[in-house]
């Protein structure tokens, strides 16, 4: 967790004023608008951008960024402010280009399953136009995301483990260039062996190479049956044991989530549920009814032999909703636990193999701390969150907090692991890239992003320590 200082570089009054000529209304340099785009849903205090522009279209983007690169101004993408390692602060000052009113559907190729949209649609947007065409956009981080924020933080969330991460699931990219200049990384095509593959490096960068504007998806078709079920363990091995085995048995399981004791209270308490204070799994299978029902008595025969206690079953759909959306309300639930103290939600991810030793230890620590933690984790692949509550004001709480984190991270690595699964790096997790990497990738890294950004003016501060 990064407390680097930057040096904030004043943004020139004729670049306002020629940016106000042109978008009007658009653009805001109101402090509280400035307050609410300097900040994320995290604990990272807020950096303010001098200036909100509010872009429609690509073409506007790209002029806004030829007139901040002509005077060296730093630009910060922004979707729905949703991220949590502080992407959207502006460090050195600049304009931030709000994207959230680009939202529009442009295709949807119902027979070749896939779409295009504009970067600031959101994935519940997408999935209600999508609805009535047995048609689905599965990745699902919790949060309503825009597109736009989902691919440039490479997120992914509770169905990765059935149909992957953002990464498997963006064909293409629009992007406007540090330079002003409008690409096209790919067509639309699921396959492709036509040079670099540029997608992917936009995928995950961050708002750090270009500003992302339009967004190719692959869709997937709504399944025939579904099912969820709740399963409570008697240890958090046997929790972690059992996601083991029904993924080394290749059960093409949807969702697996687990949420330890300390997190299911305070989901009991938020969303006025009764599961029992225990280490628990939320399961959700897809397919057809036949398949479905053959993976879920798999799975239940797996649970049974780590001494599961009961099974509890949702088929009805009012019933799946109500189960995820006490899943996806954890966030919520956790800061109620001790209301007024802010949330320090982290994330690693681990080999499958490792997760059971990095929750158990990880859990160790929490309760050996005066701190109050949850534990959550889209265990399929290995990913799991640990929510830290604190005061920001108290340093002694925020330096429990930071050892707390570190050695998350540090367990994590030495699993062969990994700093974030889904959350992404922004500047709260710069310390841990070169523990990661190590030098010369970082160093490649940084090639990259000065070939590119050579003013280093997109989203500074982000991503790669010392830019």
């Amino acid at each position: 967790m990064s407390d680097r200082q930057y040096q904030r570089i004043e943004t020139p009054t004729d670049l306002i004023a020629r940016l106000r000529e042109m978008l009007g209304d658009r653009l805001s340099t109101a402090a509280a608008v400035l307050e609410q785009h300097g900040k994320d849903e995290s604990w990272h205090a807020s950096s303010p951008p001098d200036a909100v522009v509010f872009a429609t279209s690509t073409e506007e983007v790209a002029e806004v960024v030829k007139l901040c690169a002509a005077q060296n101004v730093p630009i910060v993408p922004f979707g729905t402010g949703s991220s949590l390692e502080g992407h959207v602060a502006a460090l050195r000052g600049g304009i931030c280009i709000d994207l959230s009113r680009m939202d529009a559907i442009l295709e949807v190729h119902n027979e070749d399953l896939d779409c295009r949209v504009q970067a600031g649609v959101t994935r519940e947007q997408l999935n209600d136009h999508l609805r009535d065409t047995g048609l689905f956009f599965p990745i699902d981080p919790g949060a309503n995301a825009s597109i736009g924020g989902m691919t440039a933080t490479r997120a992914s969330g509770t169905n990765a483990v059935r149909y992957g991460t953002m990464r498997e699931n963006v064909l293409n990219l629009t992007v406007v260039t540090p330079d002003g200049k409008i690409i096209k990384t790919a067509n639309r095509a699921r396959k492709s062996s036509a040079g670099y593959d540029l997608t992917r490096l936009f995928v995950g960068s961050e708002g750090t190479l270009g500003v992302i504007t339009e967004i190719g998806l692959k869709l997937y078709g709504i399944p025939e049956a579904m099912s969820a079920a709740v399963c409570v363990f008697p240890s958090v091995d046997a929790a972690v044991d059992t996601v083991i085995l029904t993924i080394q048995a290749g059960i093409p399981v949807a969702r697996i989530e687990f949420l330890d004791e300390m997190q299911i209270r305070a989901i009991n308490n938020y969303s006025k549920t009764d599961h029992k204070e225990a280490p628990t799994l939320f399961f959700e299978f897809h397919g057809t009814d036949a398949g479905v029902k053959e993976q879920a008595e798999f799975v239940q025969s797996v649970a049974e032999e780590f001494g599961a206690e009961e099974f509890q079953w949702a088929t009805r759909q009012e019933d799946r909703n109500k189960l995820w959306a006490a899943r996806h309300k954890a966030y919520y639930a956790s800061l109620q636990l001790e209301p007024g103290k802010a949330g320090m939600p982290t994330d690693v991810c681990v080999p499958i193999s490792k997760l059971a030793e990095a929750i158990r230890e990880t859990r160790a620590d929490c309760d050996a701390s005066p701190l109050t933690c949850t534990i959550v984790g889209h265990v399929g692949d290995g990913n799991f969150h640990t929510l830290i509550l604190l005061d920001p004001n108290d340093a002694g709480q925020m330096a429990e907090a930071k050892r707390l984190h570190d050695r998350m991270v540090e367990r994590a690595l030495k699993l062969g692991g990994t700093c974030t699964g889904e959350h992404g790096i922004g500047y709260g997790k710069l310390d841990f890239m070169e523990a990661e990497h190590g030098p010369d990738t970082i160093a490649l890294m940084r090639s990259i992003k000065s070939a590119i950004d050579p003013k280093g003016l997109m989203n500074p501060g982000k991503l790669i320590p010392g830019l």
